[in-house]
C-alpha cells in the first residue's frame, strides 16, 4: 500500500489521562474496509487483532454514533516512552474498497501524550483488559546473570538472578511462571524506568470471580518477584475490576462500582476516598448534574445514574419481533483516587460502555380529524429522527411518499416537544381509497385503512404496522315525500338519492322493485331528481281504512329500510278520500265489501237485494247502490282451491216480487238481477299486524311466552271428528325455522312474533278459520290481562298493549 495525506476531519485524538483517545469519522469510511497497524519502531507494523489489543493495552470500539474508536495505554507494547513522562504512538491507517485490503490506502498517524503525574499506584479497568502499574525503582530487566543471594523464603529461593517473575494465587492454587510464559498466557509485564506494570485478560485461568456490594468483580492476584545481589524485591501487581453492575429501569440506566476493593486496600481503616469523577467519551463532566447525570457514594459502592435519552448517549430505533423500540447506549468512564497505610495514592479507573436491552415503544396513532373539513388529519409517532417513512398503503393500495403526493394524499413529518417526530396523513372523505359505509339514520362512516412501511436506523430495518381511523358524521339527508291522489289514483313521489345505494322501499315485507311495481299494476316513473309511484285505488297494498256507502278512505304505505341491515327508518303515506259508486273489496282478514249498482231495465228497489243467504241485507242503499259487508265465512259464501289460490264466493241476488195468481205461471214485473262476487286470497300469505305500548313509563324490556293452539268446541260438534291443527311461532319472516313446541322464547317489546297456523287435514270439504287469537302472560287459557290479535275473526289492528 502507498502513504498517503490525511483528509481533513478524518482523524481526531486526544491524551485523556493516560489513555491515547483516536476517533475515525464514519462518513470517510462508508462503503469501504480498515484494519489498523501499531507502528513497532523496531519490528514494523503490527495487525492489530483481539489477541494483541488484549495482551498490549488496545481497544477497538465504536462510540454510539458508529465512529470507529482506538484507545491505548501509554504502558502499552509499542509506545514509545520517554522518562515516564512524554509517551508516542505511531498508528497506521489502512482503508481499501475490498475485504481483502488489496489495493489499500496507508494513512500514518502519530500520537503524543504527557502524562508526569503517575499517583503510587495505577489500575485501568479497559473493555479487554485489566492493568495495574506500580512506581518503583528497580533496576531494567538484563539478561546478565551474576552470583546470587539466596533468599530465605520459600516463593523466592527459585528466582532467577536479574530476572522477573510472576507468582498468582487463586483458589487452584499457586502459580509461579517467568515474564515469557506469563506472555504466552496472555498477560504482558515490564517495567519502566519508575514504574513496573501487569496487563492481563479478563477470566483466565489465574482469575477469580468474587461478588462485592452486588457487582461481581475480576481479580488477578499476583505478586512480581526480582532477585539481584543482595536485592530481593517483591512488588503486589493484584488487580480487581468490576464486570457488571449495570442495571436498568424503564427511564433510567445505574451504573455501580464498589467504593472499597479489599483485595485492593490492605487496611480498610485507613482508606480515604480523595476524589470521583466520572466522564462521557474521553470528556469530564464537571457537573454531572446539568446534564441530569447522579452521581452518588457511599462507604460501599459508588453509583452513577443517568436518564435514559440523557445528552452523551444515543436512542436507536430497533425492531424486535415485530414490535418497534429503541436502544440506548453511552460509554462513561470513572476515576476514584484513594489514600490508605499501604499505598500512598490509587488511581482506579474504569471505562464501561452501556447498552440498555430493548425497550418497546408502541407508536400511537392520533386522530386530530376535524369532521367539518371532511379530512382524515392523522398523526403517527412517536419515533427517532433515525426512522423514515418508506411507503404507506391506503385501503391496501400502495404509495411511495411521492407517489402519495401526486395522488392528492398529503404526507409530510412533525416534531414533538420531546425531541421526536412523527408522520402526518391527511386523505380526504372522498378519495376513492377510503371506505364509507352508511350507519344510523343519517350518517356516513368513513373509514381509512392505513398500512406505514417504516425504515429503522442505520440497519434500515423495515418496520409495519396498520392503522384504522374512523370517523362518523351526519351527512345524510333523508328523503321526504309528498303524496297527493287524484279521482282514481294514489300518487307518492320521493328524491332518488341514496335510493338502492343507503335504502329502498318496501311493500310490507317484500322489497318494491320494478317487477313488483308491474305485477300489482303500479306505475314507476323517475326524472333526474324523483321517483313518481302512482297507486290505482284498487292496487294490490292499498289499505282501506274507512269504506262506506259510495265512499272509502284508502291509504297507500311504503318503508324506508336500510340496503344491508333492514332496519326502518321510516314510513311514507299517502292517504285520501275517494267517490266510488261500483267496487269489491277483499280485506286479508276475510271481510268482504261491495258497493253495487242497479243496471236493470226497469229498476229495482236496491233494498230487497240479498246474498246466498237471504238474511244477509245490504248495510246501507239507495235508489241505485246497495252496500254489504260480511265475512267470507258467513252469507252462504262457498269456497274452493285452484292452484295456490283461495277464492270465496257469493252472489248478490233480488227478492223478486210476484203478482197473486190462481195457477202457475207466477207474473212478476221486476228484471232479473243477479252480481257474482269472487275474493281471491294467496293460499299461504304472511299477515303483519302492530301492536303499541299505552304504558311507556315502565316498559318491560323483554317478554317470553309459548303457542298453543285451542280448537272451537262448537265446530268439533259440527263436524263430528278431531281437526289436525298445528301452530308454530317462526324464527323469521321466511317461515322456514321454527322454534321447538313448548319452548320459552325471549323477545323484546318491539320485536316482531311471526306465528303460524296450520290446518293438516287435506280433505276438500275442511277449511281454516282463525277464529280467535290472543295473547296472555301464562298457559292458562282464561288467564288476564288478555291482548286479542283477532276476535270472531276479525284482526284487531288497533289493539293498545300496556305491560
Amino acid at each position: 500500500s502507498t502513504l498517503y495525506v490525511l483528509p481533513p476531519g478524518f482523524v481526531e485524538s486526544s491524551c485523556r489521562s493516560r489513555i491515547f483517545w483516536m476517533k475515525l469519522n464514519k462518513l470517510f469510511l462508508q462503503g469501504k474496509f480498515f484494519q489498523l497497524e501499531i507502528y513497532d519502531p523496531y519490528a514494523g507494523p503490527v495487525l492489530l487483532d483481539e489477541k494483541v489489543a488484549s495482551r498490549c493495552g488496545y481497544v477497538l470500539s465504536e462510540d454510539v454514533w458508529g465512529n470507529p474508536i482506538f484507545r491505548a495505554s501509554v504502558l502499552g507494547c509499542h509506545v514509545a516512552n520517554e522518562a515516564d513522562e512524554l509517551f508516542s504512538l505511531t498508528v497506521n491507517i489502512k482503508v481499501s474498497s475490498f475485504s481483502s485490503m488489496r489495493a489499500a490506502v496507508t494513512y500514518t498517524y502519530p500520537m503524543y501524550c504527557s502524562y508526569p503525574s503517575w499517583a503510587s499506584r495505577e489500575i485501568v479497568c479497559e473493555e479487554n483488559y485489566m492493568e495495574v502499574s506500580v512506581k518503583t525503582d528497580v533496576p531494567a530487566v538484563s539478561n546478565d546473570y551474576t552470583v546470587a543471594w539466596m533468599s530465605a523464603l520459600p516463593e523466592t529461593q527459585n528466582v532467577a538472578y536479574q530476572q522477573w517473575q510472576l507468582m498468582f494465587v487463586s483458589p487452584s492454587g499457586r502459580k509461579r511462571i517467568t515474564v515469557s510464559d506469563a506472555v504466552k498466557l496472555g498477560y504482558s509485564f515490564n517495567n519502566t524506568l519508575s514504574r513496573v506494570y501487569l496487563r492481563a485478560p479478563y477470566h483466565s485461568n489465574e482469575s477469580d470471580v468474587s461478588m462485592l456490594s452486588g457487582v461481581n468483580m475480576n481479580m488477578v492476584t499476583s505478586t512480581s518477584m526480582y532477585r539481584q545481589r543482595w536485592l530481593l524485591l517483591l512488588i503486589d501487581t493484584t488487580v480487581s475490576c468490576p464486570v457488571d453492575g449495570i442495571s436498568f429501569t424503564d427511564t433510567t440506566l445505574t451504573w455501580t462500582v464498589p467504593s472499597v476493593i479489599p483485595t485492593l486496600v490492605v487496611q480498610e481503616s485507613t482508606f480515604l476516598s480523595k476524589n470521583i469523577v466520572m466522564g462521557v467519551d474521553d470528556q469530564v463532566i464537571g457537573n454531572p448534574e446539568e446534564k441530569n447525570y447522579l452521581v452518588e457514594h457511599n462507604e460501599t459502592h459508588i453509583r452513577v445514574t443517568v436518564p435514559i435519552g440523557a445528552e452523551g448517549g444515543k436512542l436507536k430505533s430497533s425492531v424486535s419481533g415485530d414490535v418497534y423500540g429503541v436502544i440506548y447506549s453511552i460509554n462513561l468512564f470513572l476515576e476514584h483516587m484513594w489514600t490508605d497505610a499501604g499505598w500512598q495514592t490509587t488511581k482506579y479507573t474504569v471505562f464501561k460502555s452501556i447498552t440498555t436491552p430493548f425497550m418497546p415503544q408502541i407508536p400511537t396513532v392520533i386522530n386530530n380529524t376535524v369532521p367539518e373539513e371532511r379530512l382524515f388529519n392523522v398523526a403517527f409517532g412517536h419515533f427517532l429522527p433515525d426512522v423514515s417513512l418508506v411507503a404507506i398503503a391506503i385501503g391496501n393500495v400502495p404509495f411511495t411518499p411521492r407517489e402519495a403526493q401526486y395522488h392528492g394524499l398529503k404526507v409530510y413529518e412533525t416534531l414533538f416537544s420531546n425531541r421526536t417526530k412523527g408522520f402526518i396523513l391527511e386523505v380526504s372523505f372522498d378519495d376513492p381509497y377510503v371506505l364509507k359505509e352508511y350507519v344510523n339514520r343519517n350518517e356516513t362512516k368513513y373509514t381509512l385503512l392505513v398500512n406505514y412501511t417504516l425504515s429503522m436506523g442505520e440497519e434500515m430495518t423495515l418496520y409495519y404496522h396498520a392503522a384504522e381511523v374512523e370517523c362518523v358524521i351526519a351527512d345524510i339527508e333523508l328523503p321526504e315525500a309528498v303524496g297527493y291522489c287524484d279521482e282514481e289514483n294514489l300518487y307518492l313521489t320521493l328524491p332518488t338519492f341514496g335510493l338502492h345505494q343507503y335504502w329502498d322501499l318496501y311493500l310490507g315485507n317484500t322489497l318494491l322493485n320494478r317487477h313488483v311495481a308491474l305485477n300489482n299494476g303500479y306505475l314507476a316513473a323517475t326524472n333526474s331528481t324523483h321517483l313518481i309511484l302512482q297507486i290505482p285505488l284498487f292496487a294490490v297494498g292499498v289499505t282501506y281504512e274507512e269504506v262506506s256507502f259510495q265512499k272509502i278512505k284508502a291509504r297507500f304505505d311504503v318503508v324506508l329500510r336500510k340496503v344491508r341491515t333492514m332496519e326502518t327508518l321510516q314510513m311514507f303515506s299517502v292517504s285520501c278520500r275517494f267517490n266510488s259508486s261500483e267496487f269489491i273489496i277483499c280485506h286479508p282478514d276475510g271481510t268482504v265489501m261491495i258497493s253495487a249498482q242497479m243496471k236493470t231495465v226497469p229498476a229495482i228497489d236496491m233494498s230487497k237485494t240479498k246474498l246466498r243467504d237471504s238474511s244477509c241485507k245490504p248495510r246501507e242503499y239507495n235508489e241505485a247502490h246497495a252496500f254489504f259487508k260480511f265475512h267470507v265465512t258467513t252469507c252462504g259464501t262457498s269456497v274452493r282451491f285452484e292452484g295456490d289460490h283461495i277464492i270465496y264466493e257469493n252472489e248478490i241476488s233480488y227478492e223478486k216480487e210476484t203478482l197473486p195468481a190462481q195457477s202457475t205461471p207466477t207474473i212478476t214485473r221486476d228484471p232479473d238481477y243477479r252480481l257474482t262476487v269472487l275474493c281471491y286470497y294467496q293460499a299461504k300469505e304472511t299477515l303483519v299486524l302492530g301492536a303499541f305500548v299505552s304504558d311507556s313509563a315502565t316498559p318491560s324490556p323483554f317478554g317470553s311466552g309459548t303457542v298453543a293452539p285451542r280448537s272451537n268446541t262448537a265446530a268439533y260438534r259440527r263436524v263430528r271428528q278431531a281437526l289436525n291443527v298445528v301452530s308454530r311461532v317462526s324464527k323469521d319472516e321466511s317461515f322456514m325455522e321454527f322454534y321447538e313446541p313448548n319452548m320459552v322464547i325471549l323477545k323484546r317489546s318491539v320485536e316482531p312474533v311471526f306465528l303460524e297456523v296450520e290446518l293438516k287435514d287435506e280433505s276438500p270439504n275442511v277449511e281454516l278459520y282463525l277464529e280467535n287469537c290472543w295473547v296472555t302472560r301464562s298457559l292458562d287459557f282464561n288467564s288476564t290481562p288478555r291482548w286479542n290479535i283477532t276476535v270472531d275473526g276479525q284482526v284487531i289492528l288497533s289493539e293498545q298493549c300496556a305491560h
